[in-house]
């Protein structure tokens, strides 16, 4: 699948915009601060109903207008155009359609357009605090099964409830507490070692793609380390959590489960948070998303669009060189502020200055 056209209308600083893409690579080219990463966010958009900035709809919206419009035509792999258009009000909810037909609900825009994206801020994917790789782990999960989505959902309703009920007890576990904790916990149990097991087999199918898309970025194999094995998961969250209801009554939160866990990444033999250096930090994060590319393409038999925000000006020029000679079949959308390497040779160059389209 791959966008044939986006059009924007009062999103972020355009207060008009067509852009007509190419099946292969298209560069968006422009200075800083005009608006290149403002259309790396809207096609992902598009996907996901989120901004890859952690930024919430209504910061999408130009400055006075009452609402954003995102609209793509997408052509599917089968050779049918299928319309999505978004509506983000500066107040209120989300609106989508799809073939001019509204959706009730989100999770069923799932699949009319899969994007990856790759920025300058992924590099917390490394260098960050666990949350970022299990958000990481579960949103690539969703996008290889949607029904993994309601996992996910279900554990954190789960959660909240079993939390609420630890902050009402105020510290004290009396028989009425226990008995509801009892019940609470059974089911997160239940759920937690079910995402528990989906992360583990993910990450054990992630971990040679991204060496392998490591080793292509830095020219030499490197041994990529992707390791998940919370202490919980030996003996059972049931177990786990039996062992910290104490702890968790007196801190009135939980203290184990997935909602904790991390993956812990390595280069060579040592710790990539402590040890890489800021260039092989970043190759590890982009191995990571070219990795989980490769694994979305091959369960859905369908290549994501590819949406490199920034990223050759933030690698050397060997590495550079080495992600551009490997890039994957499909559609891919450049955006840079830099001149394009030779080695670039796009089908397509876009040129915008603030908020316009100057081709």
């Amino acid at each position: 699948m791959f966008i044939e056209r986006l059009e924007l209308a009062d999103f972020r600083n355009y207060s008009s915009a067509t852009f007509d893409l190419t099946a292969g690579t298209t560069a968006i080219v422009g200075r800083n601060a005009q608006g290149k990463t403002n259309v790396a966010e809207a096609m992902a958009f598009l996907s996901t109903l989120e901004s890859f900035r952690g930024n919430p709809p209504a910061a999408l919206v130009r400055i006075g207008a009452e609402a954003a419009v995102i609209r793509a035509i997408v052509r599917q792999d089968d050779g049918r155009d299928t319309t999505i258009e978004v509506r983000v009000p500066a107040q209120g909810r989300v609106a989508v359609q799809v073939n001019k037909q509204r959706l009730q609900r989100s999770s069923d825009l799932l699949g009319s357009l899969r994007v990856t994206v790759f920025s300058p801020d992924d590099l917390d994917l490394v260098k960050g605090g666990p949350a970022d790789r299990r958000r990481f782990c579960d949103d690539l999960l969703v996008n290889l099964a949607p029904r993994n989505g309601a996992l996910r959902l279900e554990l954190e309703r789960v959660l909240k409830q079993r939390n609420t009920l630890l902050r009402q007890c105020s510290g004290r576990l009396t028989d009425e507490v226990a008995f509801s904790l009892d019940v609470w916990d059974e089911r997160f149990a239940e759920v937690g070692d079910r995402v528990g097991e989906t992360r583990a087999t993910l990450i054990a199918r992630l971990q040679p793609e991204a060496e392998r898309a490591y080793g292509e970025l830095a020219g030499v194999p490197t041994a990529v380390g992707l390791r998940y094995e919370p202490e919980w998961r030996r003996t059972g969250l049931a177990d786990a959590l039996r062992v910290s209801r104490a702890d968790d009554v007196r801190r009135g939160s939980s203290t184990v489960g997935p909602h904790r866990d991390d993956i812990d990444l390595s280069l060579g033999s040592l710790p990539a948070r402590t040890h890489a250096s800021q260039g092989e930090m970043r190759s590890l994060a982009l191995s990571m998303r070219l990795a989980a590319h490769r694994l979305v393409a091959e369960a859905n038999d369908a290549v994501p669009l590819l949406v490199l925000d920034d990223v050759l000006s933030e690698l050397d020029p060997d590495r550079c060189r080495a992600l551009l000679a490997h890039l994957p079949a499909g559609q891919v959308v450049i955006t840079t502020a830099a001149p394009l390497p030779d080695e670039a040779h796009p089908d397509r160059v876009i040129r915008i200055e603030n908020g316009r389209v100057v081709e």
